[in-house]
C-alpha cells in the first residue's frame, strides 16, 4: 500500500527548501519527494535519492509526520554511560578521602587503581581512557595511567 504525501506542500515548495538548506542529505531527500509531487514513480524518486524503495517510504513517513524538518538526520544517541551518578559520587568520595595504603595497597590513586576498584565495587569494567574522560568531566585532572616502568619492575602499585 502506497503512503501518500501530505497535501499542504508541493514540489515547488520542497525544491525551495532544498535550495535553502545547508544539509546535503536533507536536500537530496526533499528533491526526491519533490519528484513524487511532480508525478514521478517511487522507483524514479529512489533513483534520484540514490536509495531503495523502502527508504523512500521511510522518508515519506518522516516528512508526513514532521514536514521538511523530519528529513534531517537526528543526533545519534551513542553509547549509554558506563557509570551512573551514584557511582560517580562514590568515586569522588574515594578520591577525596585518598587511598589508605594498608587497605588499598597504593599511596596515590592512578587510573588503573580506580578502574580496579570500580570493578570490585560495582562489577563495571571501565577502560582507562573512559575513566580519564569521566574524571576530567568531574573536575579531576592529575590522575595518571599505570606506567610501564612500574610494571616492568614487578610492581604495578607505584610504591
Amino acid at each position: 500500500m502506497t503512503v501518500l504525501l501530505r497535501g499542504d506542500f508541493d514540489a515547488t515548495q520542497l525544491r525551495g527548501f532544498a535550495k535553502k538548506t545547508k544539509d546535503g542529505p536533507q536536500a537530496r531527500r526533499l528533491l526526491a519527494l519533490a519528484a513524487i509531487y511532480d508525478g514521478a514513480t517511487r522507483t524514479e524518486a529512489a533513483k534520484i535519492g540514490g536509495v531503495g524503495l523502502q527508504i523512500i517510504r521511510d522518508w515519506v513517513m518522516r516528512f508526513n509526520a514532521r514536514g521538511p524538518d523530519g528529513l534531517l538526520d537526528g543526533k545519534s544517541p551513542g553509547q549509554p554511560p558506563k557509570l551512573n551518578d551514584e557511582q560517580r559520587h562514590a568515586i569522588a568520595r574515594l578520591i577525596e578521602s585518598g587511598p589508605i595504603p594498608s587497605v588499598h595497597g597504593v599511596v596515590r590513586w592512578r587510573l588503573i587503581d580506580l578502574s580496579q576498584w570500580i570493578y570490585e565495587e560495582f562489577r563495571v569494567t571501565v577502560a582507562k581512557q573512559t575513566l580519564s574522560r569521566e574524571l576530567r568531566a568531574m573536575g579531576y585532572r592529575n590522575l595518571s595511567p599505570a606506567t610501564p616502568s612500574c610494571a616492568s619492575r614487578g610492581s604495578n602499585r607505584g610504591f
